[in-house]
């Protein structure tokens, strides 16, 4: 490894991680959705970030919503927005909409808005029709194909209820 990977490797984690992670895994089993809201809201690595949003996923309530969606928008890792708009896809609920929609057009990176887009077909919340269809024009290819996917997806979920 050269020290640029090294380097690399004590951005996404530290020794303090370690303690972190063997924590994480008691309140896992415990469902405590704000210990793993509160690591978002810190400096932490972009390890235990990003094993947050995802067991946020897991046993996250509608009290996540609100820490997963601003994480999305404002974390400065693209690796970590994605993976809180996947989360609040698999969430499901519909106050991530608004959120998920701002991700989706205007977030710097493809992979964000793709996810977002994703996470609005999941959830099957009309009031994000308008801008899927916006968002079938994106210049990435993926977004834009994302976008597709999740309005023929909106309209099953649709028919659905």
């Amino acid at each position: 490894m050269t020290e640029t990977d090294l380097s690399k490797l004590n951005i996404l984690h530290n020794d303090e991680d370690l303690e972190i992670l063997a924590q994480m895994d008691v309140e896992y089993v415990n469902k405590n959705v704000s210990y793993f809201v509160s690591l978002l809201n810190s400096n932490r690595s972009i390890t235990i970030r990003v094993r947050s949003v995802c067991i946020l996923a897991e046993v996250g309530d509608e009290t996540a919503v609100e820490g997963l969606s601003k994480i999305m928008l404002k974390d400065p890792n693209h690796l970590v927005r994605h993976e809180s708009a996947f989360s609040l896809g698999q969430l499901g609920f519909s106050t991530a909409v608004s959120s998920l929609v701002n991700a989706m057009l205007n977030d710097e990176n493809n992979l964000v808005r793709h996810e977002a887009a994703s996470a609005l077909g999941s959830i099957g919340d009309e009031s994000a029709r308008t801008a899927l269809v916006n968002a079938t024009s994106d210049p990435d290819e993926v977004v834009s194909q994302s976008a597709v996917i999740a309005l023929v997806n909106l309209d099953y979920l649709l028919t659905k209820h």
